[in-house]
Order: structure tokens, then sequence, then C-alpha cells
């Protein structure tokens, strides 16, 4: 496990300095003279652009590995933030935000990828996810706050310089610690790994299989189930009507550094509910309906302004996204194959990225007659409502180290 804890290192090095960009982006295109609704498209833009870049990186990573994208993800990111720091002009921002988001989708599904195949057995491989989750949060919780401190003593410009050469580095770094994989170690049961299983006939596949497997395996449950990605889509658009909102009432330096405590008291919540490995026994769809139900509540009482300390709402989010976030990735995985981890990756980062672009825009076109926050407790609840349970969903999972057949076969 020796590659995991480098990939850690790295990924830790990278979440922070992105999240450290979260209290500052707002404030900063308002400096430059951006109205919110101008705000909230270049927010979107950046998630918007990541759909190619999603798309070319699921096939590129199954083909190639993930060693290559991470480093020139990452040392990408660290140029055009390099970049950043010289913009005077929205626009430019804009443009340059744009190209970012396309440069960082490859980080992602690469490095989810490369943890996968790294795993054991499906338990291993879950707990690998949430230490990814785990590294994340632990990042996003220190992050927000220090760059807003950055902000608030050196000033934009210097702020987003220092970052972009942390990330340049670190992506060349990573060129010399991070190593492929020979092969996956979870092997899957019914296929070898270099069959894809979006490719083989369901007829040869179910003759293939017990006939009480067989059986499992109908037209409803031998393929897989696109409804599922409405998932990410509606996590990430509440996350990112989150990230639009609480950044917008910064309006000196004071201000920015409470905005980035705020963030950091969502990724508090969410590292309590991370460090709680023993979830990854119980069944990922089950984790991910309670997780996106105690969300749903949390973000009513932010849209409603109930008498609760808005802190203690935050909070209740954070939880909420370590509950979702590790499951949701483990019922990626159990619905998908070893051969195809790259692509199911790869569209689920598309589908985070949707959300991400409609959340802020959604957010700026409406907040000036209702509440954001009722936004993400709609798509929150629409989204349970249209994952209603199915059998397929608990296919191949029991709750011990064996590895399952991921689902339909």
């Amino acid at each position: 496990m020796r590659m995991a804890v480098w990939l850690y290192l790295f990924l830790f090095v990278a979440f922070f300095d992105l999240h450290a960009q979260y209290p500052m982006l707002t404030p900063f295109a308002v400096s430059l003279g951006a109205a919110p609704s101008f705000i909230g498209l270049v927010m979107g833009m950046y998630s918007l652009t990541h759909l190619p870049g999603n798309l070319l990186a699921g096939y590129g990573v199954d083909r190639f590995g993930s060693r290559l994208f991470i480093a020139a993800s990452l040392s990408g990111a660290g140029i055009l933030l390099l970049l950043q720091s010289r913009v005077t002009d929205p626009w430019h921002l804009l443009y340059i935000r744009s190209a970012s988001g396309f440069v960082l989708a490859f980080l992602s599904p690469a490095c989810l990828s490369l943890l996968a195949r790294l795993a054991r057995d499906h338990i291993q491989q879950g707990r690998l996810m949430a230490g990814n989750g785990l590294v994340h949060t632990l990042a996003s919780v220190v992050s927000p706050a220090a760059g807003a401190w950055l902000a608030a003593k050196v000033g934009f410009t210097q702020s987003f310089a220092i970052l972009g050469w942390i990330l340049l580095a670190t992506g060349i770094g990573s060129l010399a610690f991070i190593r492929e994989p020979l092969e996956p170690r979870l092997k899957d049961s019914s296929l070898s790994p270099s069959v894809d299983p979006a490719s083989t006939p369901p007829s040869s596949s179910a003759s293939a299989m017990p006939k009480t497997s067989a059986k499992k395996g109908t037209a409803e449950n031998g393929r897989f189930p696109w409804i599922v990605f409405l998932l990410p889509i509606a996590v990430s658009c509440s996350q990112g009507i989150l990230s639009f909102e609480l950044p917008l009432q910064a309006d000196s330096a004071e201000d920015v550094l409470t905005t980035g405590i705020l963030f950091s008291i969502v990724s508090l919540g969410a590292l309590s509910t991370l460090g709680l490995l023993f979830l990854q026994r119980y069944l990922p769809y089950a984790r991910s309906v309670a997780g996106l139900l105690l969300m749903a509540l949390a973000y009513f009482g932010l849209a409603a302004d109930w008498p609760v300390p808005m802190i203690a709402l935050l909070f209740v989010v954070g939880m909420a996204k370590g509950v979702v976030f590790p499951a949701m990735t483990s019922f990626m995985l159990q619905l998908s194959g070893a051969a195809r981890y790259g692509r199911t990756f790869s569209f689920m980062s598309i589908a985070l990225s949707i959300g991400s672009f409609l959340g802020p825009v959604l957010a700026g076109t409406v907040r000036g007659s209702i509440s954001p926050f009722f936004i993400s407790f709609f798509v929150i609840m629409l989204s349970l409502i249209v994952l209603m349970p199915r059998p397929q969903y608990s296919i191949g999972w029991n709750g011990r180290a064996e590895p399952p057949p991921h689902a339909g076969h």
C-alpha cells in the first residue's frame, strides 16, 4: 500500500491547493467588476468544461494508465493558476477557469481508477475510496481558512501565484513516486480483466453463470442502470450552490476569513463521518440514501431559516457529505466491473460536472426571488424519488471481504 500512501500525499497537496481558492474566487471576481450572475457563469463554466475532459479521461486512463494523466493535470492546473494571478478582466477570468476545468477533469478519474486497481477485495476497495475522501476532507478542513488568510495578508494576485507554483511542483514530483500496478489486484469474478463487460453479449453472460445468477440478471438487471448517475448530479448541484452562496457574502477581508471558516466547518462535518470506517460494510445504496436524507434536511433548514445556528446546519451538510461520497463511489464500483473502472469514474465525473455547472448558474438566477438552498433541497429529494429501491442495487454485496461480481453478471 506504499503506492496508496504516496498517492494520498499528492492528493492532499492538490486538494489543499484547489480548496484554498474557494473563499477567494468570488470576491476576486467582484473586485474585477463581475456581477453575481456572471460569477455564477464563471463557476459553472469551470464545471461544464469538465465534460469533454472527463469523457477523454475515462478511455485514456483505461488504455494508458493513470500516472501521466495525474502529472499532466496537476502541472497544467498550476500553470493556469499562474496565469490567473495576472488577470485584470472578468472575461479573461472566465477563459482561464474554463481551461482549468478541462485540465483538472483528468485528475479524479485517474486517481480513483488507480486506487481501485490497488485493492485486493471490495471491502478494501471501499476503504481506499473512503481514504480518498478522508484526504480530500482533511485538506478542505484547513485550506479554505488558509486561503482566506493568505488573501487577506498578500492579496489575491500573490495568493494565486503561490498556489500555482505549489500545484506545478506537485505535478512534476508525482512522476517520480507514482507507478502503475502491473494488473488489477481485485479480479472480476465472471470476466477476465481484459474483457469489457459493456461489450459482452447478454446471452453469453447469462449462459456462463449458474441458473440462479442468470435469473437475477434479467433484462432489467443485466445492464448498468444509468439512472444512478442522477445521484452525483444532485449532490454536486447542491454543493455548487453552497460554494456560490457562501462567498458571495464576503465584502471585506474579514468577511473572506469568515467564509473560509464556514467552508472549514463543512469539511469538519465530513471528517466526523468519514472516520467511521465500519460504515463501509453496509450496502452502498442504503448509505447513499441515508446521507441524502440528512443532506436534504440540512438544506431545507438553511432555506427555511430555521432557528438553528448556521454553523450547525453546515456541519450537518458536511456529515452527509462524509457518508454520501464514499458510498456513491462504492455504489458505482459495485455496479461496474474491473475492466471499466476508468469509464465508470469518467461518467461519474461527468455527472458531477453537470451538477456543479447547474448549481451556481441556478443560484445566480433565482437568488433574487427564492433561497438557492431550496433548489438544493429540491434536487436531492428528486434524486431520492428516482432512485427507488431495485434488486440490482444489492446484487453481489454481502458485507464480507469476498470480491462481488459486478451487477447483472
